[in-house]
């Protein structure tokens, strides 16, 4: 087992590592110390895991909530059937949530226990690889509307996360390669020593090398620890995070939520980003062809899909969380290891990025 923690003074938390973590009980129940226990999760990993979670809590008042799986779903009106289970069965604010399952129900179980009797505790328990090394650990919740993704939320942090990384032996090879863009994310913009050890073991990554899926694990979990102590309400560094992911969420909100998966949108976020990072000067054609290589390695889509024109993401990149009084705040590279945040990208520059990008069609 591995150990991290996200130093945030007295609500520091611990991120546990390893295998067949669902199996112990000392560390399932270690920081759930609630005699009123309510499980979220999806009708995909319900049926995996469900059970053996539920086993640690049986000496508990504990409910589950089973909900679709998608981000088509992560929803207000899925918070509130949360919100009406928590208020129907008496849970009160010393009540823990655990969050069982992905990236949607990681910001869904997070959301709802940030809003709950303003605040109860929670536990991450991912159990996708993209969830595992970004959306668990760092505290951002949120539920999606229709003109922005997760536009409506609070930052409210875990009391512990615990990635098993045998439920990664379960993943749909789509999500896997999804879950890597986030990994590839982390080389990108501040670790340029793990961006060239991915380079080195992609194929076994996408083979599900245990060793190497727990040190790619490992790795992003402490990129993304260290940043987010030092910026835990994304004033300044902790937006690098989110490089591809401006134009990465225009194209969720414009072809409709689940068209596409998340990481497989960060993925072509990330190549717009890296070729208006060229047209600035930051970058070299080279760079791009670099990175490019290794996402087709990663499996991962490298190219925008059809149905969205310039206009359409301004006006779906307009709607962003980064944002700045009115301008568009983007997070470009410097060069491969080293984010930029430019205080300000000329339209021209942008459109020339997207219309090259959409005249590939």
């Amino acid at each position: 087992m591995r150990h991290l923690m996200v130093e945030l003074g007295d609500r520091r938390y611990p991120i546990a590592i390893g295998p067949w973590l669902f199996d112990d009980h000392d560390l399932m129940t270690r920081d759930v110390a609630s005699r009123q226990v309510m499980i979220v999760t999806n009708d995909v990993v319900a049926p995996l895991y469900l059970t053996k979670v539920k086993s640690h809590f049986d000496d508990r008042q504990l409910e589950t909530i089973i909900l679709p799986d998608g981000e088509a779903f992560k929803t207000m009106e899925a918070a509130m059937t949360i919100f009406d289970r928590l208020l129907q069965h008496k849970f009160s604010r010393t009540a823990h949530l655990i969050a069982l399952g992905g990236g949607v129900i990681g910001d869904l179980a997070g959301f709802a226990a940030a809003c709950y009797q303003r605040g109860i505790p929670f536990v991450q328990m991912p159990t996708t690889l993209l969830s595992q090394v970004d959306s668990s650990v760092g505290g951002k919740t949120a539920v999606n509307h229709a003109l922005g993704k997760n536009m409506i939320g609070a930052f409210y942090q875990p009391k512990a996360v615990i990635a098993d990384m045998s439920t990664l032996s379960t993943l749909k090879d789509r999500e896997l390669s999804a879950g890597l863009a986030e990994v590839i994310k982390y080389g990108l913009i501040r670790d340029l020593q793990f961006f060239e050890w991915l380079e080195v073991n992609m194929e076994a990554l996408v083979a599900r090398d245990p060793e190497a899926l727990a040190s790619a694990v490992e790795r992003s979990c402490q990129n993304k620890a260290e940043v987010v102590a030092l910026d835990e309400r994304e004033m300044g560094e902790r937006a690098t995070l989110n490089l591809g992911h401006t134009f990465g969420h225009a194209i969720e909100t414009g072809l409709g939520y689940g068209a596409v998966l998340h990481g497989e949108a960060v993925a072509i976020g990330t190549l717009l980003a890296a070729d208006l990072s060229c047209r600035l000067g930051y970058l070299k054609v080279t760079d791009i062809e670099r990175i490019k290589r290794l996402l087709i390695r990663a499996r991962l889509p490298t190219t925008v899909p059809p149905g969205l024109s310039p206009h359409d993401f301004l006006e779906h990149m307009a709607v962003d969380k980064k944002n700045v009084e009115g301008q568009l705040r983007l997070i470009l590279l410097k060069r491969i290891g080293e984010a930029h945040l430019p205080m300000q990208v000329e339209l021209n520059l942008i459109l020339q990025t997207l219309s090259s990008a959409i005249a590939l069609h």
